[in-house]
């Protein structure tokens, strides 16, 4: 039951600061109507979990349930990332849709990495 409480602080926690971030990084870089705040949001989240995989995720913590689980899972979006590129798509910007599916995935992967080795040292 602890660990449920710890996943919904952690939960809450990641998706105040994913409206915030989203929404302050797609006013301040609004490119082609690429969204730029779900991508930025989605690397952080990358990033941040391999940064706490690598501490955490062989532990029985409940800063696992809190960090990864909670924030990570409550901060990055795969639904909103689905969503935009089903608009994407529809608007018939073909580019966008595979320039976006790419470098989410591409960046995102090396973000974990990045975050999983910078970890270690």
């Amino acid at each position: 039951m602890r660990n449920l409480v710890y996943i919904f602080l952690g939960g809450g926690f990641g998706s105040v600061l994913r409206f915030v971030v989203s929404n302050y990084t797609q006013k301040l870089w609004n490119i082609n109507s690429f969204p730029m705040g779900t991508f930025v949001v989605n690397i952080i989240g990358c990033f941040l979990i391999g940064v706490f995989s690598s501490y955490f995720i062989k532990i029985d913590s409940y800063l696992k349930f809190l960090l990864i689980t909670g924030f990570c899972g409550g901060f990055t979006t795969f639904s909103t990332f689905s969503a935009e590129n089903i608009s994407i798509w529809e608007n018939g910007n073909y580019a966008m849709l595979i320039c976006y599916i790419l470098l989410s995935v591409i960046v995102g992967f090396g973000a974990v990495y990045l975050g999983l080795n910078i970890a270690k040292n």
